[in-house]
Formats: structure tokens, sequence, C-alpha cells
């Protein structure tokens, strides 16, 4: 289960948006994904409307626990701008090969202030067998504009996204921490339809726990991807590198939320606004990482 958490490849709703048919976030339905008032009775388990279940997730946590305390040393800074209660968009930078981020993010958020956290992400992890329905038990949910508003404006929950995307994992380690374009502020769009805040997230230490050195294309060819990353975890540790991580020092800063002035549940919203928004909260973003990493002592420490 551990394996399965830290390969949450979760992604940014604006490049779903991106896609042929996504160009425009669709005009929410009434209808909601929970059981009717009786119809509880016939759910078995406690498997909710998403796929996530309580007993997966809690059983995950128990298994990162150590990975958690005593690999990452992880130290939150912050979280006291995370609500207790109603809905929220958590948006940070994404980094690693095989993204160490996100079960850091969700872990912390749920045993520190027990809000249960749905990570947004390529509906391919869904349609794999077996590997599809465990990522769904611990909070995954396929990444579409539909999925987040429901989460977000009806059911209230906490989503986090990284706007980076495939850009923020595909980087190599000489460009760690620059932070690539918020795709197309498809988050800020999301946030203003459901009235929810953002919530900016600074990660310093995933870059060093599983760096790409670079890209093999050769790899790649035979296995009929867009690059296959060759990580300094693979060089030192052989096979084992692939899903091994070093032991760097995390540190996570929590910004304040981002509130927008604009009415919920407008079918547009200007595209001027929506990139000056999306910029201005990856400019924070990137300007608290910088300020993290003139104060950190090494890598290993912090």
């Amino acid at each position: 289960m551990t394996t399965l958490e830290a390969t949450e490849a979760i992604v940014d709703l604006s490049t779903e948006m991106d896609r042929p048919g996504l160009s425009l976030v669709p005009v929410p339905h009434e209808e909601r994904l929970d059981l009717e008032p009786g119809e509880d009775l016939i759910r078995r388990g406690d498997v909710d409307a998403w796929g996530r279940s309580e007993r997966v997730r809690g059983l995950s946590r128990a298994l990162y626990s150590p990975i958690y305390k005593y690999w990452f040393r992880v130290e939150w800074e912050g979280l006291e701008n995370v609500p207790t209660d109603g809905g929220a968009l958590l948006v940070s930078n994404h980094a690693g090969a095989i993204p160490s981020d996100a079960p850091a993010i969700m872990h912390g958020i749920e045993t520190e202030l027990h809000r249960a956290v749905y990570g947004m992400a390529e509906y391919l992890f869904r349609s794999l067998p077996v590997v599809g329905t465990l990522w769904s038990r611990v909070g995954g949910v396929p990444a579409h504009p539909d999925n987040a508003y429901r989460l977000l404006h009806d059911d209230k929950q906490l989503v986090l996204v990284f706007p980076e995307g495939s850009k923020g994992t595909g980087k190599q380690f000489r460009d760690r921490y620059r932070l690539r374009r918020f795709g197309r502020g498809g988050f800020v769009e999301i946030a203003m339809r459901s009235g929810v805040p953002v919530i900016p997230i600074a990660v310093v230490g995933a870059e060093e726990s599983m760096p790409t050195l670079f890209k093999s294309r050769s790899v790649a060819a035979m296995l009929n991807i867009p690059y296959f990353p060759i990580t300094a975890n693979m060089l030192a540790f052989g096979p084992a590198g692939i899903l091994g991580y070093f032991p760097s020092k995390f540190k996570i800063r929590v910004l304040p939320p981002v509130y927008f002035d604009v009415p919920a549940n407008q079918e547009r919203y200007p595209r001027a606004l929506v990139m000056d928004e999306s910029e201005r909260i990856r400019e924070q973003i990137q300007e608290a990482l910088y300020e993290m990493l003139r104060a950190r002592r090494n890598v290993w420490l912090g």
C-alpha cells in the first residue's frame, strides 16, 4: 500500500481542461453522488460514493507513518491555514520521477487535522485492474472538473491538485524548484465556480527524494512512452532504486488561503482574471520555495 500511495501521480485540473472537449468547465449537474436517505443501508463496508475507504486509508496511513516520520522527517509550517471544515482546493508544487509529495501532504493533513484529502489524478489509474481499485480506496479521483466541483461544492471536501502536472514530475535535477507554468488556470476557475478558497502549499525535499538526471529515449521507445527517467536512485541502488527514495528532509509550508471576490456557480469567468490569479498563486509558491531554500542547511537535515 505504501508503494501505491507513493506513486499517486496527482495532476492538474487545468491539464485535463486543455484536452479537446474540456476547454470549458462544464456547468455542474444538479444530481449528487450521495445515496438518497435510506439507501445507505444498501451499502456494505465503509466505501464512500467516490470509492474511498477509510479502513484502507487507515491501513495506508499506518504503513506510511514510519516513512513520513523517520525517512522524510516531515515538518509543517502554517498548517493552521488549512480549514478544518468546508471545501478547499490545495495547490502545490510537484516533483520527482515518482512523486513523493502527494502522500506526504495527504498523510500530514489527515493525521494532524483529521480531514480526508482527495487527490485528483489521471483516469489511467482508475482503469488499471486492481491498482485502480486500490487507488480509489486511498482517495484517488479521476481528474475532471465535474468531479472537482462535486467534491468541493457539494461534499465540502479538501481536494489536492498539482497545477504543474507532468511538467513538474518531468523536470530534471538541474531545474529543481523552478516552477513550470500552471496550465491555463483551470484550478482557479474550479475554485471560483465552487466558491472555495485555494490553499497554496510549498514543498521542499521532494525534488531530492528521486531526482531525474536525464531521460532515456531508447528505453522510452521500447516501452512506447513519452520518456523514461534515469534517476540518481537507480544509479545508486540498482533495480531497488526504481521505487526507493533518498531520505531527504521534507519541509512543507502552507500559505494563507486565496479567496476570489466573484460569485460562485457562474457559467464563465473572465479568462484574464483566471490567468492573473493563477500566476499570482504560482508566484506565491515560487517565492516561498526560494525563501525556504535559503534557510535550509542541507538536503538531509533541512
